[in-house]
């Protein structure tokens, strides 16, 4: 799949990692559906990233969103305005995450409330989502669904419980879908993009020096090869170590 004149619709895309990937994206001539809570903040990112791809992408081509991914009634404005500007959705990148409470606490201290909220986001945000799209995706015979995750849904780190479960259901969730769409046509992949600087990442551990970790532009162009490049049906990719993985998916 090329990106250019296909359609992204991309969680989370206000700060951090989502803002970078769209804008990645837009520089291939992608165009983009973006969303985060804030509606200010996202104004913000979606007149950056149309300043950036100036030339490459469509002057109308980054429609913003802002809502919460976690309520259904905005997953399904969501698909439902992609539709009607653009026809299509070619892409969904579930990039949005919920941390929970910072600092984190152990799960012995982790409210059943702020658990919920934690699930709600990065559980069944994507899976609502994904069921949006996929009708039309498999009407096609084509499409793509990345979900990020973290090395926390698979390592059992103190104080990342919450966040590392929800990662952990994410991941499951992916593969059942991935068996369940063989031969549609339709792409499930996985993508853990690595400790990053990011604001989220401060949040969770607050006075942790993270400045020699990369920065979230430096893990987007790994998205934009797992669109262009990868043919797997699944694949669980590493995005600051894609470039030995592609053409091999990681189970």
């Amino acid at each position: 799949m090329q990106l250019k004149h296909s359609v992204a619709l991309i969680t989370g895309t206000s700060r951090g990692l989502g803002f970078e990937v769209a804008r990645a994206f837009a520089r291939r001539g992608a165009r983009l559906v973006v969303t985060a809570r804030d509606p200010e903040v996202l104004a913000r990112a979606a007149d950056a990233i149309r300043r950036d791809a100036g030339g490459v992408a469509e002057p109308d081509g980054v429609l913003a969103i802002a809502g919460d991914v976690g309520d259904p009634n905005h997953a399904e404005r969501l698909v439902r305005e992609s539709l009607r500007r653009f026809g299509r959705i070619d892409v969904l990148v579930n990039n949005a995450s919920a941390l929970g409470p910072s600092p984190m606490p152990t799960l012995a201290d982790l409210s059943p409330v702020a658990l919920w909220d934690i699930f709600r986001v990065n559980v069944l945000a994507p899976h609502t989502l994904a069921r949006l799209v996929l009708p039309a995706m498999r009407a096609r015979r084509s499409g793509l669904i990345v979900n990020v995750t973290s090395d926390a849904g698979v390592e059992a780190y103190p104080g990342w419980g919450g966040y590392g479960a929800s990662k952990a259901a994410l991941e499951h969730l992916s593969r059942v879908f991935a068996a369940e769409l063989e031969g549609s046509g339709v792409r499930v992949y996985v993508v853990d993009p690595g400790d990053m600087n990011t604001q989220m990442h401060r949040e969770a551990e607050p006075g942790v020096d993270l400045s020699h970790l990369p920065a979230p532009a430096a893990v987007a162009p790994a998205f934009v090869a797992l669109v262009e490049r990868e043919t797997a049906p699944f694949g669980r990719f590493r995005a600051q170590r894609l470039e030995n993985e592609i053409g091999r998916a990681v189970s």
